[in-house]
Order: C-alpha cells, then sequence, then structure tokens
C-alpha cells in the first residue's frame, strides 16, 4: 500500500509543475517571516531625524543670529576682496562667488523652510484633532453632567425638606393639644357631676335620719 501512495502523490506533484520544469521545485515565499530588504542603489536615511535637522536649520534661518552673522561674512567677503593684495583676492569684483553662494544658500534654504512648515502642519492637525475630540468630550460630559442635575432637582422636588417636616410636625403637636384639651373637658365634667350627684345623695341620707 506504501509504494501505491508515493506513486500517486509523485502523478499529482507532476500534475502540477508547469510544462518545461525542472526537478528542482521552486522555493515558496513563507508569509510567518519578514522579507528581507532589498539592496538599493540610492543610500537610505531616516525621514525622522532629516525632518529635525530640517526644523533646526530652519529655526535657525529665521532668528536674528544668522542675520547677524550672514551680515558679518558678507561685509568681511566684500572688504578682503577690495582691500586684500590681488594675489590674495578670490572674488573679484562683481562678486560672482558670493552672488553664486547666495544663491545656493537660498536654494537649500527654501525647501528647508517648507519641510519644516509641513512638519509643523501635520503636529497642529493633530492638535487639532485632538482639541476637538477632547471638545466632543467636555461637551459630552456637561450634557450629562446637566441631564444629571436636573434628575436631582426633580428627585429633590418629591424629598420632604426640613421646613415640610416641621409645619407637619407643628400641626400634629397643635392636634394633640386640641384633644388633650377636649379629654380634660371631659373629665372635668364627669367629676363635676359626680361630686353633686353624692352631694345630694348625701344630703337625703341625712334627711332620712332626722325624720326617725
Amino acid at each position: 500500500m506504501a509504494p501505491e501512495r508515493e506513486t500517486t502523490r509523485e502523478i499529482r506533484e507532476r500534475d502540477r509543475m508547469p510544462a518545461g520544469a525542472t526537478a528542482t521545485a521552486r522555493p515558496r515565499a513563507r508569509l510567518d517571516l519578514p522579507r528581507p530588504p532589498r539592496s538599493r542603489i540610492l543610500p537610505e536615511w531616516d525621514p525622522e531625524a532629516f525632518g529635525r535637522l530640517s526644523e533646526r536649520i530652519a529655526r535657525f534661518l529665521g532668528t536674528g543670529r544668522f542675520i547677524v552673522w550672514m551680515t558679518f561674512v558678507i561685509i568681511a567677503w566684500v572688504v578682503w576682496n577690495v582691500s586684500a593684495p590681488s594675489g590674495l583676492r578670490f572674488d573679484e569684483y562683481p562678486f560672482i562667488f558670493l552672488t553664486l553662494m547666495l544663491s545656493l544658500q537660498a536654494s537649500y534654504a527654501a525647501p528647508l523652510i517648507l519641510l519644516a512648515q509641513n512638519r509643523q502642519d501635520d503636529r497642529d492637525r493633530v492638535n487639532l484633532e485632538q482639541d476637538r475630540k477632547q471638545n466632543e468630550r467636555s461637551i459630552a460630559d456637561t450634557e450629562y453632567l446637566t441631564r444629571e442635575i436636573a434628575a436631582l432637582r426633580i428627585g429633590l422636588g418629591e424629598v420632604a425638606t426640613r421646613d415640610w417636616i416641621r409645619s407637619e410636625l407643628q400641626d400634629v403637636m397643635r392636634e394633640l393639644e386640641e384633644r388633650t384639651d377636649g379629654h380634660r373637658g371631659k373629665d372635668d365634667r364627669h367629676g363635676r357631676g359626680d361630686a353633686a350627684g353624692t352631694d345630694s345623695a348625701y344630703s337625703r341620707q341625712i334627711g332620712r335620719r332626722d325624720v326617725t
């Protein structure tokens, strides 16, 4: 049975192989492993590091220190090429090399400034998005607190307050006093009637004794 299974497996593999394929199977790419890095002709760099460097240069270009240093360099350049001996002058009038250097500096400064502005725009966009989400959460919390306060006010409207309890107690005390006063009056009337009856009975007994 084993040789038959092996032959059927070989037949299936032979059917899957395209025409003209060699015996060595083509290696398959594994999906559980990262692909190896490809060789590049151009040098690689870190975009984040380059962006930070461009921001530093842009910040320096926008300061007064850079203007002072550039003015000092231009003045020294012009004075040297005007007053120095002819053999030591490297840029004669009309200072073409100075113009070239300034143009080169401007051509590099503009893209660096734009790159720094783009990075700042990205940060501002992220900050605005976070602020918008924070405002939405604040509005939701405010609405929730407003509903809770309204529910508490409605609930407090149905709760007995101190003044209401005091007024109810005063009414109950007044009613009790009225009832006690009524009971006292009835007791006094019953007591007077009993006393009068006993006096009359006593006088009748005395009269009978005198007659006998």
